[in-house]
Parts: structure tokens; C-alpha cells; sequence
């Protein structure tokens, strides 16, 4: 169950004010409102160096997005920051070529 994975922000507070701003210049209110409260299901095991994606939603892995899917990638000063939508909800955080995250979470 989703409910059981922690907050992001819980584990990464500054990631998740960082996503807020930029959604928010980016015009993405709502968005801005729930990544509040995305849940670490994963995070990313692709093995590349310069990526830390953070799974937001259970998926089924190989399987497309499909039908209601967008990406909204954000202009950070640093790296890449590029979000999964489908139908409102944020499904990934894509984090790329950034110094790694380390959690701040006890």
C-alpha cells in the first residue's frame, strides 16, 4: 500500500521546496500543491551515475505511462528536474546530474 512508503519530503525537505517554487513559476499550481505529498515508494536502480529518480507511485515496470500522461520538465539552476504526470498525479522525479541527495530523515 502507498501509504506505508514515507514522505519525500521527509526524507529530501529542500527537494521538495525546490519542486514547489518551480512549479510554481512554471504555472503548475496544483502540482505545487500535491508534490506537498508524494510518497518514496523507490528510488531509481537504473545504475547511472548522474541519476537519482525518485518513484513517487507503485508502477508496473516495462509498461508506458500511456493515455493521460505528460512530462513537465522544470528549469532549475542546477542539473535536471523533470516530472511524470498522468492525470494530475506525479508518478516519478526524474533528478539528473545533480551532487547527490542524502536524506534528512532521522
Amino acid at each position: 500500500m502507498e501509504q506505508d512508503h514515507p514522505l519525500v519530503r521527509d526524507a529530501f525537505p529542500d527537494l521538495i521546496a525546490e519542486l514547489t517554487t518551480l512549479l510554481e513559476d512554471e504555472g503548475e499550481h496544483e502540482l505545487a500543491i500535491c508534490v506537498r505529498d508524494v510518497r518514496l515508494v523507490a528510488m531509481c536502480d537504473c545504475g547511472d551515475d548522474f541519476c537519482q529518480g525518485i518513484h513517487t507511485a507503485v508502477r508496473q515496470w516495462g509498461k508506458p505511462y500511456g493515455e493521460g500522461h505528460r512530462c513537465v520538465p522544470l528549469s532549475p539552476s542546477k542539473g535536471m528536474l523533470i516530472l511524470d504526470v498522468v492525470y494530475g498525479r506525479i508518478m516519478y522525479i526524474e533528478i539528473l546530474d545533480r551532487a547527490p541527495m542524502h536524506s534528512q530523515k532521522p
